[in-house]
């Protein structure tokens, strides 16, 4: 079960006893009230008793009768905060109890019912969301049956063909355009065939976020829930230190020991669209300064937080460089007779290593002019090559020694936090001491191969 009654009641007994629910209140308050334009009421707890709660008086219009998409997207962020940060969520959401304040902002009121959601269903909510994304239907099967949606006797391939078919079509439009209505209604046509149980807490986590969608098409027929609900999931994958969502970040990032830099690139993206407590305000939300989307993905990769992505992108960047090395030689080599080596056949890997550095290039030069269309479907066909020539080599060094796309990343540097700045200082160091010993260790085993 997802919900863990509050003192070992039931949910009919807290909403009668309004003791328990300005306790609620006052939790709830404490974890969220902090969030931009989120008011939660102060409960007057010594005041109240089990029949009378007496806490502080609102004004404002019910959410559904005002047309402020803001407050909306201020609701689907608190919500996601609500589930998969603490843990401690409102479980009655209605349009009833979700005011705009006199003065802008988004109320919440009625704590009578609140649920908690256990930290293993939080990271496998994550984990079927970016597993639906990235259309790993295969690994979004065995997270339904961590959810508690499905037995663990569940036939898992029937599943994921089941899934596959369900999906896919609404997948395919990308994110932005998943409507959560849809993929509920779709999913309830395999319920049945395949013995799904509802669990408690799904109802009411997929309620909460209903309900904000519901609010949201009644004046724009275009708004997901979903779209605005995967950049946060995203940044919180990447910044995440819970064992299990780096597993999962690690096995949805390489295939095969093979790098899949498409979805890197989506997640960073993706994520760069979140808002948080200090971002998240009206007068920022149509903010055109390319600067900053620089700034931001430059301070999360040289962060504490950001210490996990950063170790794959040096990894992926002495690869690459090294694939760079090992073709400019062998073109080198082939084209002239004064250097008196021989040419070392360049691998799958290397080739694979090679667009990777490519890629990783074009993805700042994308940061710079806020280019945050979907990287999904780029360079579908890079693997279909076998052959790395020149020209692509030269591709990447131009790519490499373009100064006016490179000047803006140093022009941030002096914003960044004094512990990201001696960060950027070791990486050149550390980036070298990577690249040295992959080339010691291709020396090696050439000369004993």
């Amino acid at each position: 079960m997802g919900i863990k009654p509050i003192s070992g009641k039931s949910h009919l007994m807290q909403e009668m006893d309004y003791r328990e629910e300005a306790k609620n209140g006052l939790k709830f308050r404490k974890l969220y009230g902090r969030l931009q334009d989120v008011f939660v009421p102060e409960m007057y707890v010594n005041q109240s008793s089990r029949r009378v709660l007496i806490m502080e008086w609102v004004e404002g219009k019910k959410l559904a009768e005002v047309k402020d998409l803001y407050l909306v997207e201020v609701g689907v962020y608190c919500s996601l905060s609500q589930l998969l940060e603490y843990g401690f969520y409102h479980a009655d959401p209605h349009p009833g109890n979700l005011l705009r304040t006199s003065d802008g902002k988004l109320a919440y009121l009625d704590f009578g019912m609140m649920g908690e959601f256990r930290q293993e269903l939080r990271d496998g909510f994550i984990q079927a969301c970016l597993h639906l994304v990235n259309r790993d239907f295969d690994s979004l099967a065995k997270d339904f049956v961590t959810l508690g949606l499905l037995p663990p006797t569940a036939q898992k391939d029937e599943v994921t063909k089941a899934l596959t078919d369900v999906f896919e079509d609404a997948v395919n439009k990308g994110v932005r355009n998943i409507s959560f209505e849809d993929l509920s209604a779709n999913l309830g046509l395999t319920m049945y065939k395949f013995k799904f149980r509802i669990p408690s807490y799904f109802f009411l986590v997929i309620r909460s976020l209903a309900v904000l969608e519901g609010i949201a098409i009644g004046f724009d027929p275009n708004y997901k829930v979903l779209s605005s609900s995967y950049p946060w999931i995203a940044r919180k994958v990447l910044t995440d230190s819970s064992p299990q969502l780096r597993s999962t970040l690690q096995t949805l990032l390489y295939k095969e020991g093979v790098f899949r830099i498409d979805r890197l690139e989506s997640l960073l993206i993706e994520s760069l669209r979140a808002k948080n407590e200090q971002s998240f305000a009206r007068s920022q939300l149509e903010s055109t300064d390319s600067s900053i989307a620089m700034k931001q993905a430059v301070s999360f990769t040289l962060s504490a937080k950001g210490a996990f992505v950063r170790e794959i992108l040096l990894q992926e960047f002495a690869k690459g460089l090294d694939a760079l090395g090992l073709a400019t030689m062998n073109y080198v080599s082939s084209s002239t007779s004064i250097i008196p080596f021989s040419s070392v056949p360049m691998a799958d890997e290397d080739r694979n290593n090679l667009r990777t550095l490519s890629r990783l290039i074009l993805l700042l030069y994308r940061l710079r002019k806020q280019d945050y269309t979907s990287a999904e479907s780029r360079d579908a066909n890079d693997g279909n090559e076998t052959k790395v020539g020149m020209e692509e080599v030269s591709m990447v060094l131009y790519q490499m020694t373009s100064v006016q796309d490179i000047v803006p990343i140093f022009s941030i540097i002096p914003e960044l936090p004094v512990e990201s700045q001696q960060e950027l200082v070791r990486l050149p160091a550390d980036l070298a001491a990577r690249l040295v010993s992959r080339m010691v260790a291709r020396t090696i085993r050439r000369f004993f191969t």
